[in-house]
């Protein structure tokens, strides 16, 4: 069965069109999150509240809009929290920006662990992906470690 011409012009310049896409998706490199530092609200034996401080750092030549982030953080090898935030900030070109989280967690052996080392500087993992709220990139994955100073 043969095609005929037009179907092939149409075969051709999809293939052509595909990689051109490329060039409309930003190349971003991922910026890195940081918890700058971690506050008891509430807490009881079963629930939590806390305020996470966190730093964004863009390496970036553009601005980063972000719209919110879903994360997950463990603290010294354990999950402590995990969810959302929907707080909209902008991240300037080759710099920084500071933002709360208010986090609730069920993590009351996690706590314990914590407080009860007498070490004020806790290891973290924090993973997630930013969402964007323009351009044709709509999320960057992160996935940072480190450590923090608890409150």
């Amino acid at each position: 069965m043969r095609w005929p011409p037009v179907k092939w012009i149409v075969v051709a310049v999809a293939a052509l069109a595909l990689p051109a896409c490329s060039l409309f998706v930003p190349k971003l490199e991922k910026p890195k999150l940081s918890v700058v530092s971690i506050q008891m609200l509430k807490s009881d034996l079963w629930h939590q509240e806390l305020k996470l401080r966190m730093r964004v750092e863009n390496p970036n030549d553009r601005e980063l809009p972000v719209k919110g982030l879903s994360y997950e953080l463990d603290v010294d090898d354990q999950e402590l929290a995990h969810g959302m935030s929907g707080e909209s900030f902008v991240v300037p070109a080759l710099g920084e920006a500071e933002f709360d989280m208010s986090v609730s967690a069920n993590m009351a052996s996690v706590l314990i662990k914590v407080l009860g080392s007498g070490n004020n500087q806790v290891d973290y993992r924090i993973k997630g992906k930013i969402a964007l709220s323009v351009g044709l990139l709509r999320s960057i994955s992160f996935n940072e470690q480190g450590t923090f100073k608890w409150q």
